[in-house]
Order: structure tokens, then sequence, then C-alpha cells
């Protein structure tokens, strides 16, 4: 359904630490670094998520970005990352069946107070 994405923050630096501890796990990196503004690509190499520098006015409201995962250890690994690295965990990994037998996720916040989930269906 989505392209790309493309998130403004308020420190990058800040958010390329917290991007870089959770996507890594995921084989996500940055593949494109312009300097105010960074391209993060999976295998294919092609930048699907984007963090620049706040250029926009006004306060920024949540946003909630779910990540997916190939297993459970791969969320488990985000986790510990988080953890070792001062992140806020909102939800520790669990299942929510609430939403669908199988649905095993984290949820962390990142430096502009967004909810980053990752999440797999497995």
């Amino acid at each position: 359904m989505f392209d790309h994405l493309s998130l403004q923050c308020d420190d990058l630096a800040a958010s390329r630490r917290f991007y870089e501890l959770v996507l890594g796990p995921l084989g996500v990196g940055v593949t494109m670094d312009f300097g105010d503004v960074l391209g993060w690509s999976g295998a294919d190499g092609v930048p699907k998520f984007w963090l620049g520098a706040q250029t926009t006015g006004g306060a920024q409201r949540e946003i909630h970005l779910a990540f997916g995962a190939p297993d459970r250890a791969t969320v488990d690994a985000v986790h510990l990352a988080a953890l070792e690295r001062g992140a806020e965990v909102l939800h520790a990994p669990r299942e929510w069946p609430e939403y669908h037998p199988g649905y095993y996720a984290v949820f962390l916040r990142d430096p502009d107070s967004n909810n980053v989930e990752v999440v797999t269906h497995a």
C-alpha cells in the first residue's frame, strides 16, 4: 500500500541512533545520507523509510509506526537492544490475541515520542 514513509524529528542524530538499534535486527539500515535527511533500506536497497530534521512549525503529534519482523526471535532481539541502550519500552514483547492469534510485538518510544512497534504475525 505504501511506497515510502517520511518522518520529521527534533534531533536527527538521536533518532538515527534509536532507529539503528530498532531496525538493525530487521536488516534495515541507512543507505542514503543527505546530512539532514536519511533514507533507510532493507535487502532490496530501496529507501522506504526516511527521517529528516524538523522543518515545519508546530508541535509534533504522536505517530504509530509498525515494522515487520520475520519471527519472534527478531522481535525479542529488538527488545533486548532497546533495553541495553536505555530506550523507553512501552510494552515488552508478548502475543496480542485481541488483534489475532500469533500477533507478537514490542512497542517502544522513539526520541520524538512516537510509538514504534516491531511485530511478527508468525
